[in-house]
């Protein structure tokens, strides 16, 4: 592939549209071509934008209508099948042994305890679903705002990453594209410049190298933002050097 076809990749590298070789063989050019970096940048931040946009919000019913079928749904004992109609009729025709009627007890609690278990996976999923609809609630009004601006810049490995602040938000978006994972225990965490001093502003996602993240606090007039790699969970100050420092737009 010659340089000149790579330059016209931008688009497509931004909406994920390329092959493997392909790909890669482009995130080789972007670590020593400045113009496509900053594209692919600005294409992936309009490509964020212009998704959550379209983005539709579950009905309030949603979450008490599926508790509720979770409720009256019957569940099927695993294994057998259950006795033949004639050992039916011979069950209903003599006292059950106290040991059947034990496993009978043991039976229903355990279907009782798997019922519940259903309702609280059910539960967590759900709450996890509405955070996850409020975060992008939240990225979207960055992102949609009228005052919002952006700055992009190369990160290590071909990456490409893009802030965006809103000052009427009081919030910023990063948008990172083709970031590597992080070594095994450890975890790019994000960080926000208040004139040197650093203050976390949330981690990434390890296992994703592309990801739009609503920066954790306000940017409360913070001059930048850099990218460290830290310990799982995160630190409360870099303990390592920056993978990546930039200006916030002004």
């Amino acid at each position: 592939m010659t340089t000149a076809e790579l330059h016209t990749l931008t688009g497509a590298y931004a909406l994920h549209a390329l092959s493997d070789e392909e790909r890669e063989a482009f995130r080789r050019h972007l670590a020593a071509c400045e113009p496509c970096t900053q594209e692919t940048a600005e294409l992936s931040a309009t490509a964020a934008r212009l998704g959550l946009a379209v983005s539709v919000t579950p009905r309030p019913a949603l979450r008490e209508q599926v508790l509720h079928r979770i409720t009256t749904v019957r569940q099927d004992a695993p294994g057998d099948p259950g006795p033949t109609r004639s050992g039916r009729a011979f069950l209903r025709g003599r006292p059950l042994s106290r040991w059947a009627l034990a496993a009978c007890l043991a039976a229903a609690t355990a279907l009782g305890g798997t019922a519940v278990w259903q309702h609280q996976r059910a539960e967590d999923a759900l709450e996890q679903a509405r955070q996850a609809e409020q975060g992008s609630d939240r990225i979207a009004a960055v992102l949609a705002a009228p005052d919002a601006r952006t700055s992009a810049a190369k990160l290590s490995g071909g990456a490409t990453g893009t802030v965006v602040v809103s000052d009427s938000q009081d919030r910023a978006v990063f948008v990172v594209s083709g970031i590597a994972s992080p070594p095994s225990g450890k975890v790019y965490q994000l960080w926000f410049d208040d004139d040197g001093a650093m203050r976390s502003a949330g981690l990434l996602d390890a296992g994703r190298s592309d990801q739009t993240v609503l920066m954790q606090g306000p940017v409360d007039g913070a001059s930048g933002m850099g990218i460290t790699v830290e310990p799982a969970g995160g630190s409360e100050q870099p303990t390592s050097s920056p993978l990546a420092l930039m200006s916030l737009p002004a």
